[in-house]
């Protein structure tokens, strides 16, 4: 349970950040900027299962292009095993989901950011508003909504991530990458302990709902204080 909060708030946290700024940037007036969202959806695009090899070929520690690319930049001196060690593996997990999640939340807030209106940035910028003052005061605001929606389906969504899990680490090492929905999978389904793997589907369950519920609220006082 520990390693799956981890995870989830982890991945969450970095997906809304970076997502964020991808919206930003992909709403601002740019030459091409088709081609641009275009380029950005292509990780989400990908299946998990492709993901997770991909990403495991990318962290092998024999012939890994991560321990290619920072030995010829001198940042390292030997090949690492990144999924070798618990915390390793558990941040590579983390790195993962958000490399190919970050597109889907930046197009949720990107659709968020459109939906409001051109006039007000132009009434604040008259008063004399500066870039951070009118996302604080406008943009934030106006996006609680969509970060609501990514919030909530971030969290439900990272909470049971198996696949991910399955193909990039299976578990390991020594079982410390283990989330509950790929432990509750072992219990059911390897040790055919079909009762305790559906007591511990109900806690996944449970536990998505009282973090779900503690998000809105949370972001619903957000919303009050800053309007």
């Amino acid at each position: 349970m520990g390693r799956t909060l981890y995870f989830t708030v982890a991945s969450t946290s970095l997906e809304l950040a970076l997502g964020m700024c991808l919206a930003l940037l992909l709403n601002a007036p740019l030459r091409m900027r088709w081609l641009f969202r275009a380029i950005v959806v292509l990780p989400w695009a990908l299946p998990t299962v492709v993901n997770g090899a991909m990403w495991r070929g990318v962290l092998s520690a024999q012939c890994g292009s991560l321990n290619a690319l920072l030995t010829q930049l001198h940042l390292i001196s030997d090949y690492k095993s990144w999924l070798g060690t618990l915390f390793s593996a558990l941040n590579m997990l983390v790195i993962a989901d958000v490399w190919k999640t970050t597109p889907l939340v930046a197009f949720f807030l990107l659709t968020g950011l459109q939906s409001i209106p051109k006039e007000i940035y132009e009434s604040v910028k008259v008063d004399g508003a500066g870039i951070f003052r009118a996302f604080r005061s406008i943009t934030l605001p106006l996006l609680i909504p969509s970060i609501s929606v990514v919030l909530v389906l971030r969290t439900i969504d990272a909470f049971k991530v198996f696949d991910l899990v399955y193909v990039l680490t299976g578990g390991g090492p020594a079982n410390g990458t283990q989330t509950i929905a790929y432990f509750t999978y072992m219990q059911a389904f390897s040790d055919q302990r079909f009762g305790y793997g559906s007591a511990l589907a109900d806690v996944i369950v449970v536990a998505i709902l009282l973090l779900s519920a503690v998000y809105l609220r949370t972001l619903r006082r957000n919303e009050t204080s800053l309007l």
